[in-house]
């Protein structure tokens, strides 16, 4: 396919219909505008046990993302309900975290109201509907954040709240400095990979040029396990191409004997190694090995590196790459990134179990109690 369109930017709006791309080019904004709202939100709830990150698809990524940046900083768990219901050991002494853009996600609505009959502490985030509706009825903390976009696009909303939250109960610190860094540092991945920059110059648009054809494969390590699932999810949603991802050490007790004389399938994937300048030794040995192993049977394979000091800014800097690529895949393939048809008709289709009409019943019994 040709990749001239990538410098086009009349073309690129005419296929772009929705504007996904302006929302990668404004993502130091929406991280610095989200903080300001996160930090007026109010909430005084002790130190919790254990904490859960309730939501589904877009609205869940902060959650494990949350989990990656906190591995070493909490001294709770942290685990990503993506059920109906919560773990058997949720309790009053449970932080959790109902997160779903909307509002109206049925499989969060049921873990908020099962969270409600445990007792939990409680804290919603949602651009309205029913969550925001039955929160302020309940008295439950709940902060809004902006209505009308994708919810993959919401990521600042939806993920540094969490740690501005967690800050005011007094779990971690020094948020703030790191949030200051990952404005400035997205303010210049942003520049760099606009469309405005040409394709020689512009490492996403080189990077979708590599990989169209191909089905993407992400690795990411450490804390960037999170970030090479949000990578590869941004190619299923924005790209609309099967993709996936795996996390090193574990890939290398499983996934690298798949690439063992893959021959004429190799031309069929594209291999994307998340890499970072301050990487551990251990983790750079196998990360090097694992290339020389994979190039040998001739799967083309790229890297992208992080930027910044904080583990913040780290991990949103290639976040954001990842999502100018996988727009600007969505452009090579002529496609408007934004609609996720597939997703709506399913959503459609499951109403019919009725499952969010009694979860809502029973919510309008508690009210009434």
């Amino acid at each position: 396919m040709s990749t001239t369109i990538l410098d086009d930017i009349g073309a690129i709006r005419k296929i772009d219909k929705s504007d996904m791309l302006p929302f990668c080019v404004d993502a130091s904004t929406h991280y610095k505008r989200d903080a300001k709202y996160a930090k007026a939100f109010s909430v005084d709830y002790p130190k919790p046990k254990s904490i859960i990150v309730a939501g589904m698809g877009g609205s869940a990524i902060g959650g494990e993302l949350l989990k990656d940046w906190a591995i070493d900083k909490l001294t709770v768990p942290i685990e990503v309900c993506r059920e109906y219901s919560l773990p058997a050991y949720v309790d009053r002494d449970t932080l959790v975290f109902i997160t779903s853009y909307s509002g109206e996600t049925e499989e969060s609505l049921s873990a908020f109201l099962e969270a409600i009959k445990r007792k939990c502490m409680i804290v919603c985030i949602s651009s309205g509907g029913t969550l925001q509706k039955f929160a302020e009825k309940l008295a439950i903390p709940h902060l809004k954040v902006p209505s009308g976009m994708a919810p993959r696009a919401t990521l600042p909303y939806l993920f540094t709240p969490l740690i501005i939250i967690l800050e005011k109960i007094g779990l971690v610190s020094k948020v703030v400095l790191e949030i200051s860094e990952t404005v400035k540092v997205l303010k210049q991945v942003s520049e760099d990979n606009s469309p405005e920059k040409p394709l020689n110059d512009n490492f996403s648009k080189k990077l979708a040029s590599d990989i169209c054809g191909t089905t993407p494969v992400v690795y990411g390590f450490g804390f960037y396990r999170a970030v090479a699932q949000r990578f590869k999810t941004q190619f299923n949603e924005n790209s609309k191409v099967p993709a996936k991802w795996e996390f090193f050490p574990e890939l290398n007790h499983n996934e690298i004997v798949g690439w063992e004389g893959v021959q004429k399938l190799a031309k069929y994937f594209s291999i994307i190694f998340i890499r970072d300048n301050d990487e551990p030794t251990v983790l750079r040995q196998r990360i090097e090995t694992t290339k020389d192993l994979i190039s040998n049977e001739s799967v083309k394979t790229f890297e992208v590196y992080s930027i910044g000091k904080s583990r913040l800014a780290k991990m949103t800097s290639v976040i954001c790459v990842g999502d100018f690529t996988s727009v600007y895949l969505a452009i090579l393939r002529r496609i408007d990134p934004t609609p996720v048809k597939t997703i709506t008709l399913l959503k459609e289709r499951v109403k019919q179990s009725g499952v969010k009409e009694k979860v809502i019943r029973e919510l309008q019994k508690i009210v009434k109690e």
